[in-house]
């Protein structure tokens, strides 16, 4: 069975069981450091190792089952009170932990050594360990009264057998046997998974695990109170060959309130040396930091979902293809709508007809018509009403349709985009372990602290973060946390607290660092900056605290001289930066002196949909992603100012460069320009430019599609997507823009967004569309109009109309209410739903003078309402220029 084709893929199971457990184990072992009788912690711990000792054995990896057999004995002893894990326990443990997602790998020759490494140092330990079942009175090092049992402990382990050679092998059996095996393997899983999951609910909302270098003294059982019985007196080195911490045995531990375990101040102790691990004689410790792990539990577990949800294998590029479709069914769905609203104009069309008809029957009502055309004329009436009818529930039908239709899209975009979804826990498991380890070599005692696990991350984002989480975390334990001594000086407890907080804030990604250390010393931070001659001295001694702080994201900058293993490179926030930039998200940092450090990082909630603003450049519409957007402006041209041939504007107490988008894209200039400008402000600190654009036609949430590889990559454009009504959309690359305007700048080819606008200004003329069935009425405002400077153009109904506004550009639309095929309210309310019209305005001039139709036009929404019966030259001319200005700009 050796050779069976089947076994590379039970391989592959043990290797994701084996880092199952791995997790399991090491949230556990976090939670005993600082409760070491946490009855589900031990439950859950001792179910992992042997599930893992199961899993080894039944597909052969004896290391593991070796491994996993030496765990499960101190486990077994600490649930049975013979044995209190203490801290220099939980190093070996942990280093056990690290070593069992590696177990599987034929290739990994350093782990099998370092299995026994790992197990004769587990093995000493357990040594001073009464056996199983003996009495109270024999207790050695590290023992403890016995705590209540964990519910369903397990037995002792059997005696560990003989290592076996180091390699895999798997015994023969038959096909059935096999899939046996492999159903075996998924139980051991499964019942894992059940024991992680009873500890996370037994788990205290509010969990705080120190991670401690030495056990209490005394301490009483969870939910009940402590005893005065004096604990053991430890043993001599020659009689245990285990470290001894000095305990007061002859103090009682105090009784617990209310049933509240009392738990003793943690004795020092050594931290224990790396592989191999000997014992540490009695009477040589010293004091080590311990670090205490809380997390926020204020949502569900992950271990629960797996009780509820199976989980698959699904190829990432097969959930972006899914994601990408449904984005497009979405889109899709949306055409339904300006559809059944052209369907609309047909009814309408229709009921004119009708209408027609039963005029044309009335005046041919006295004449005496052949029965037989007076037969045709009826049965002519009776399918124009019934055609009427049936394209009545028809269009109801469509309307119905299209609801379901876009409620289905919206419902399946969701789902397959809640499948790139995963809790921000996900990514954190390996972050508590980093921090005690960080903690403990810097001598530095620290707090914890978790909060959102369960908060959804777009799992391209969260694979991203690992690294970038770590050097943030490094840098405040190393840079913002005191030393313990520090600390009480400064009035501060010994025990700093650092916190990682993931949430969901206006549509973004909240991810912040903070600790309640020093702060940042700025002068410091501005003296190594004019060290490094990154400024002058004047030039720093001007800059803001912010400015000041963002010089921390440079690459190669530190404030540490020193190289250490944990700093001074100044390789950590550069990465950081480098990582938020990517997934177009934002980073700051904020500081109190003395106070403390937070640093917090914004980004997309996904990677697949973007928020972004669109605008109009060259007659094309572009996408620019929000997060990259500092502010929108209007601005008078009058206000833009020409300083060493360059353009300015103020800004914020600053002034910043104006550039213009054309340029930038290779666009064509705009047809017509006004008096002011439409400004994109992009851009941080000196590297701020105003963006000046066509027109600005709103904010969307745009589906992200990538341009095709065979493209490459595209200047200035990171991405497409499509808009509601189907029209592309290209996105803009923020970073590639700032770049193009530095090689402008440097080039000396920057072209003026003032000057380019004044003479189109002065070359432009208004342009009017009139919109009236009457020959008559369009004549007068025609020559009305064009007297006075205006390019009117006319249209002879609202269909013209319509078709007209949508191929040319207008400044203006003046449209009469009744006409043929489609009449001026509906020409008006489908301008205004239009998002590259909307903003049109428009001018209704008609002989209906009451005021409900006057309501009924503005209502529509027409910018103004004039009757015909108060028409006179002026009042239209006044009107025209109320809306739009005179005929040149």
């Amino acid at each position: 069975m050796i050779d069976d084709p089947r076994r590379p893929s039970l391989i592959d199971l043990f290797r994701e069981e084996a880092r199952n457990q791995a997790r399991v184990l090491d949230d556990g072992l976090l939670v005993l450091d600082r409760a070491p009788t946490d009855a589900a912690a031990l439950e859950a711990c001792m179910r992992a190792a042997h599930s893992l000792k199961g899993a080894a054995r039944i597909v052969g990896v004896p290391v593991g089952v070796e491994l996993a057999h030496a765990m499960e004995d101190c486990f077994v002893a600490a649930q049975e009170g013979r044995a209190l894990l203490d801290g220099a326990w939980i190093d070996v443990l942990l280093r056990g932990v690290d070593i069992v997602a590696r177990i599987g790998n034929d290739e990994d020759d350093a782990a099998r050594v370092e299995v026994g490494e790992c197990v004769a140092a587990l093995q000493a330990r357990m040594e001073g360990v009464a056996p199983h079942g003996a009495g109270m009175g024999g207790l050695a090092l590290g023992a403890v009264p016995s705590p209540t049992q964990a519910p369903n402990a397990a037995p002792a382990s059997e005696p560990l057998a003989p290592r076996g050679p180091d390699r895999l092998s798997l015994p023969p059996a038959d096909d059935a046997a096999f899939d046996l095996l492999a159903n075996a393997l998924r139980a051991e899983a499964a019942t894992t998974r059940s024991a992680a999951s009873a500890a996370a609910q037994a788990t205290p909302a509010t969990r705080e695990t120190p991670v401690s270098a030495a056990p209490p003294a005394t301490f009483a059982t969870p939910g009940t109170p402590a005893t005065s019985t004096p604990a053991a007196p430890p043993p001599t080195p020659a009689t245990h060959g285990a470290s001894a911490a000095p305990t007061s045995a002859a103090t009682p531990a105090a009784p617990a309130a209310h049933g509240t375990p009392a738990t003793a101040p943690f004795p020092a102790a050594q931290t224990p040396p790396a592989a191999p691990l000997p014992p540490s004689p009695a009477g040589t410790a010293t004091p080590t930091a311990p670090t205490s792990l809380s997390t926020s539990a204020n949502t569900p577990a992950t271990a629960n979902l797996t009780e509820t949800s199976r989980m698959l294998r699904v190829r990432a590029d097969n959930l972006d293809r899914l994601l990408s479709l449904s984005g497009e069914s979405l889109v899709e769905s949306r055409w339904l709508k300006p559809f059944a609203q052209s369907m609309l104009r047909v009814k309408r069309v229709q009921r004119d007809s009708a209408r027609a008809l039963d005029h044309l029957h009335a005046t041919l009502a006295d004449l005496r018509l052949d029965p037989l055309a007076q037969s045709a004329l009826e049965e002519l009436r009776r399918l124009s009403a019934e055609a009427q009818q049936l394209l009545g529930e028809r269009l109801a039908d469509l309307e119905s349709y299209d609801r379901r239709s876009t409620h289905l899209s919206q419902q399946l975009y969701d789902a397959a985009l809640q499948c790139r979804m995963r809790p921000f826990g996900d990514g954190t498991g390996g972050l508590a372990r980093m921090v005690r380890d960080v903690a403990r070599s810097l001598g530095k005692k620290v707090r914890w602290q978790l909060i959102g696990e369960s908060t959804q991350v777009d799992r391209d984002i969260l694979d991203l973060l690992e690294a970038p989480l770590g050097h943030m975390l490094r840098n405040a334990l190393d840079h913002g946390i005191e030393a313990p001594a520090l600390r009480l000086a400064r009035g501060k407890p010994e025990e700093g607290t650092l916190t990682l907080e993931a949430r969901h804030s206006a549509g973004a990604l909240q991810i912040t660092v903070s600790d309640d250390g020093a702060g940042i010393d700025l002068d410091a931070l501005r003296a190594s900056i004019v060290r490094k001659k990154l400024a002058s001295e004047d030039t720093a001694a001007r800059l803001s605290e912010a400015e000041l702080l963002d010089f921390l994201f440079l690459p190669g900058f530190s404030l540490r001289d020193q190289v250490t293993d944990v700093s001074g490179r100044g390789v950590g926030l550069d990465a950081v930066h480098d990582v938020v930039k990517r997934v177009r998200g934002t980073v700051r940092i904020t500081q109190e002196p003395g106070i403390g450090t937070r640093m917090q990082m914004q980004l997309p909630l996904t990677l697949s949909v973007i928020r972004s603003l669109l605008v109009e450049v060259g007659g094309e519409p572009y996408a620019v992603p929000l997060a990259h957007v500092n502010r929108t402006l209007r601005v008078s041209r009058a206000d833009i100012e020409l300083l060493e041939g360059h353009q300015h504007i103020e800004f914020s107490g600053r002034r910043i460069g104006v550039v213009t988008a054309q340029q930038i894209l290779e666009a064509a200039p705009a047809a017509h320009d006004d008096t002011s400008v439409c400004l994109v402000v992009i851009g941080d600190g000196p590297r701020t430019y105003g963006v000046a654009v066509d027109r600005f036609l709103g904010e969307r949430m745009l589906v992200v599609q990538p341009l095709d590889a065979r493209l490459g990559k595209i200047r200035n454009i990171s991405a497409g997507a499509l808009m509601e009504n189907g029209d592309p959309v290209l996105i803009a690359d923020v970073d590639d823009w700032l770049r193009s305007v530095e090689r402008l700048v440097a080039g000396g080819t920057l072209s003026h967004a003032q000057q380019r606008g004044a003479d189109s200004a002065r070359r432009a003329t208004r342009r009017v569309l009139v919109v009236d069935d009457s020959l008559t009425v369009r004549e007068l405002e025609r020559k009305l109009l064009a007297t006075r400077g205006y390019d009117v153009t006319i249209a002879v109904d609202g269909m013209d109309g319509w078709n007209a506004v949508r191929g040319e550009r207008f400044d203006l639309v003046i449209t009469d209410i009744d006409m043929p095929r489609m009449d001026g309210i509906e020409l008006v309310t489908l301008i205004k739903r239009d998002p590259q019209l909307q903003a049109l305005p428009v001018m209704i001039v008609s002989y209906k003078d009451r005021e409900e139709d006057r309501r009924t036009g503005l209502d529509a929404g027409a910018d103004y309402y004039l009757a015909k019966g108060s028409f006179h030259d002026e009042a239209l001319l006044d009107a025209v220029r109320d809306l739009i200005g005179e005929a040149y700009g």
